[in-house]
């Protein structure tokens, strides 16, 4: 089955409804867990964080993206405040559309309309079987689970195709296992060809 990528906008597009390019330094916020949602923003170059802390301090990333990539968008249409931080990891430039603009494009445009809500209905359902896999005291099943939600963002259909573009920190911190732990498991999962290492990337 053909997955739907994270959907990205035509930067002209963007641009006629007044977007703007902003550039990150690493580990700059762009925005911060209890703001209120002011853009629509689209990764040209670069990566980004989303993520979160619990009350001891711990961090929890939530997805991590990068070129091509949107996010911060659901929010746009419902009167709530981020529930993460989205911090960038290295350099990154942005595109970003003020939100009332983007609405306005929403509504012109009904076929970036339809788009957005097949992309959202998309991270949903994988989300969700995530979130199940998370619930698993199986690291594969964990570790699955996380692959399979990154790889519903990209075009890659066929085994071993997608690069997980995380380290295994990375990983670890995603689904809440210890590195040794993703390590170990990760190992298997080559040996029973689930990935392929090569150069120390994963290729899912």
């Amino acid at each position: 089955m053909k997955t739907i990528s994270c959907m990205k906008i035509d930067e002209q597009l963007l641009k006629s409804y007044s977007a703007e390019n902003k550039t990150y330094k690493e580990r700059e916020a762009i925005f911060r867990e209890g703001e209120s949602p002011s853009f629509y923003f689209q990764i040209i170059e670069g990566s980004v964080k989303l993520n979160n802390y619990n009350d001891e301090g711990k961090e929890f990333i939530h997805n991590i993206l990068g070129k091509g990539q949107s996010f911060g968008d659901p929010l746009l249409f419902i009167d709530k405040q981020y529930p993460v931080n989205a911090v960038v990891l290295k350099p990154t430039t942005l595109i970003r559309v003020p939100r009332k603009n983007f609405i306005n494009l929403i509504k012109e445009n009904p076929h970036i309309s339809l788009e957005l809500n097949a992309c959202l209905s998309h991270r949903l359902y994988y989300q969700t079987i995530m979130m199940q896999n998370m619930a698993s005291q199986n690291p594969l099943a964990r570790i699955k689970g996380l692959f399979n939600y990154l790889k519903s963002y990209s075009d890659c259909e066929d085994t071993h195709s997608f690069n997980i573009k995380l380290t295994r920190q990375q990983i670890a911190d995603l689904t809440g296992l210890r590195v040794e732990t993703i390590i170990r498991t990760i190992k298997k999962m080559e040996k029973d060809n689930l990935v392929k290492i090569k150069d120390r990337k994963i290729c899912y």
